[in-house]
C-alpha cells in the first residue's frame, strides 16, 4: 500500500516478543484503530491494553482470523513477532497446538498434506497471506508503520572492530546471505573465518548458545542478515536485549547486522547493554562497514 500512514483500521497478527507491542504502540500513536489477534501461547496479553480490541487465536485458525478482521472492517493488516515453529512441528504432541480450521487446512494443504511444497518459512507465510488476500485483506510490512525500528547504516557502539573481526564479519556476511537465499536461516556464527554455527529452525538464540558450546573460549562474531529475497511483510531479522544477553552469556564479541533490513528493539537499552558488556554492534550495507567502523 502506497500510503501506510492513512488513518484506518489496521489488523495486527501478533507473535512472541516486544516487536508486536512496539508496532501496536506506533499504530495507536499515528491514529489508527488496531484490532489484534494474538497467537495463542505466543502473544503478550498486554496488547489488550494497547489495541482497540484483542483476541487470542490458534496459529492456523485462518478462517476464524479472517472472520474477526472482516467483522471489524479491517482491509489491511500486518504481522509482528516470533513463532516458535520447531516447538509446534517437531516436538511430541506439538501439533495439538496447531489444529487448523478449514481455511487453515486449505492454505497448508500443499506443505502438510500433499507434501508437494516444503515447510520453510517463506512457503508457509506466503500461503498464509494468499489466504487472507482471497478475502480482500492485504498484509503490509510492520516497518511501514514503525520505520524508526529499522537500524541505520552506522557504528552502533563505540568500539571499532579489529582487523580479524572485520574479516569474520565479511566472511559471515557471505555465508549468512547464502543460508538466507536457501531459506535455511538468517544467522551464522564465525571465528577466525571458520563456521561455528548456522541457524536453522531452532532460531537465533539457540544457534548462538550452540556456538558457545562449540567455541567455549568465546570471542566469536555473530552475523544476522535479511534473506536476499526478503519479504518485509514477515520474518524480518530482529534483535533486542534478549539477543545480546544470549551472545554475552555464550562468549560472543561482535554482532553484525544488516542496515535498513534489521529491526532493533529498544535501541537505547540495547546500546547501553552492549557498552556495559564490551560487545561491539555494527550495521552493514551490501556487506560493507561504515567508514567509521572499519579497523585501522
Amino acid at each position: 500500500m502506497a500510503d501506510a500512514a492513512t488513518k484506518e483500521k489496521i489488523g495486527l497478527v501478533a507473535g512472541w516478543g516486544r516487536f508486536p507491542i512496539l508496532v501496536a504502540e506506533a499504530l495507536r500513536r499515528n491514529g489508527h484503530e488496531v484490532y489484534c489477534l494474538g497467537i495463542r501461547n505466543h502473544a503478550d496479553p498486554i496488547l489488550g491494553e494497547i489495541c482497540n480490541d484483542f483476541r487470542q487465536v490458534g496459529l492456523v485458525k485462518i478462517g476464524a482470523q479472517i472472520r474477526y478482521f472482516r467483522r471489524h472492517g479491517v482491509h489491511h493488516a500486518t504481522m509482528a513477532g516470533k513463532i516458535f515453529k520447531h516447538l509446534l512441528l517437531l516436538h511430541k504432541f506439538g501439533w495439538l497446538g496447531i489444529l487448523p480450521d478449514w481455511r487453515g487446512l486449505k492454505a497448508g494443504w500443499s506443505s502438510f498434506i500433499a507434501n508437494t511444497k516444503d515447510r520453510n518459512d517463506d512457503t508457509i507465510l506466503k500461503a498464509f497471506v494468499r489466504a487472507y488476500a482471497e478475502d480482500d485483506i492485504q498484509f503490509i510490512p510492520a516497518t511501514d508503520f514503525a520505520p524508526e525500528l529499522l537500524v541505520n547504516f552506522d557504528q552502533i557502539t563505540h568500539r571499532r572492530v579489529s582487523r580479524s573481526e572485520q574479516q569474520d564479519v565479511e566472511f559471515g556476511w557471505r555465508l549468512a546471505k547464502e543460508m538466507g537465499r536457501l531459506d535455511v536461516g538468517q544467522t551464522v556464527v564465525v571465528k577466525n573465518r571458520m563456521t561455528v554455527a548456522v541457524e536453522a529452525v531452532e532460531g537465533t538464540d539457540e544457534c548462538i548458545r550452540r556456538a558457545g558450546k562449540v567455541c567455549p573460549k568465546g570471542g566469536f562474531t555473530v552475523v544476522k542478515v535479511a534473506k536476499p529475497q526478503q519479504d518485509m511483510r514477515f520474518d524480518v531479522p530482529t534483535i533486542g536485549i534478549g539477543t545480546l544477553q544470549t551472545i554475552v552469556e555464550a562468549g560472543g564479541r561482535v554482532l553484525a547486522i544488516e542496515a535498513g533490513k534489521t529491526i532493533i528493539l529498544d535501541e537505547p537499552e540495547v546500546v547501553e547493554f552492549a557498552k556495559r558488556h564490551r560487545l561491539t554492534i555494527v550495521a552493514l550495507h551490501n556487506g560493507q562497514l561504515a567508514r567509521s567502523t572499519e579497523a585501522a
